[in-house]
């Protein structure tokens, strides 16, 4: 983006409302590269143009890009009337219109990138790209070495639904077992569907990655932090074919 209307810049921003910001404009609180500009229509370029509203830098932000260890309890959507979402956790972010990419099950813990980034989400959903998802999971009965075998061939999870191959690794294996599994694809509750078919339950469920992107084992559930530059170059290297 680069010349937009002055008003829409600072409501974008979230400093008020288009009509609260519109009067910040005519009451001169705001500086355009140090004049002040009494137009809500004026045009403003966000690369290069510094704007001041009562002298604190308003810088303009495209692009948002959080990672959130994303708690249990909590669900995967921009709102909802009767249970927290995933954005009533994120605060102080400049865009309104943020997002998750992809859902991870109310039960499900772990990394869920939130973004306002609609080409890049598309780029990680996409089903051509076969993005790969691993996920840590403790298993209510004994995963063996022959489900290894099971999985990478691909699992009917449904009677015409085949999952794609997977990769399963066993960490510990008795009555509680626990794995890590990579999987290139999201299909409707499909960890918890693969090993219901193999006679077990998952019991906990969380994902450590998704693509190039690993959770921080610094944030604990329900925190969150920004992206760094090299992230999200990784991320944006994922090109849809």
């Amino acid at each position: 983006m680069a010349n937009i209307r002055l008003d829409k810049y600072l409501a974008d921003m979230q400093l008020g409302t288009r009509s609260q910001v519109k009067e910040y404009i005519r009451k001169g609180r705001i500086l355009v590269n140090n004049n002040n500009v009494m137009s809500p229509n004026a045009k403003v370029d966000t690369k290069i143009d510094i704007i001041l509203f009562d002298g604190r830098n308003i810088s303009y932000e495209d692009f948002e890009y959080y990672m959130l260890n994303k708690p249990a309890g909590v669900l995967s959507a921009t709102r909802d009337k009767h249970s927290d979402t995933v954005l009533d956790i994120i605060q102080g972010f400049t865009r309104k219109d943020l997002f998750p990419v992809g859902r991870l099950d109310k039960d499900t813990e772990g990394l869920l990138l939130i973004t306002n980034d609609g080409m890049l989400a598309h780029n990680l959903l996409s089903p051509k790209k076969h993005v790969d998802k691993t996920y840590f999971a403790k298993i209510n009965g004994k995963v063996l070495p022959k489900h290894i075998l099971e999985f990478a061939n691909g699992i009917y999870i449904e009677e015409d639904i085949k999952t794609l191959p997977a990769t399963l690794k066993i960490l510990t294996s008795g009555i509680e077992s626990e794995i890590e599994l990579t999987i290139h694809e999201g299909k409707f509750h499909q960890v918890k569907k693969m090993f219901e078919k193999i006679d077990t339950e998952v019991t906990y469920l969380k994902r450590l990655s998704m693509g190039t992107l690993v959770l921080d084992d610094n944030l604990q559930p329900g925190e969150y932090r920004k992206l760094t530059d090299s992230e999200i170059e990784d991320l944006k290297s994922i090109k849809v074919e």
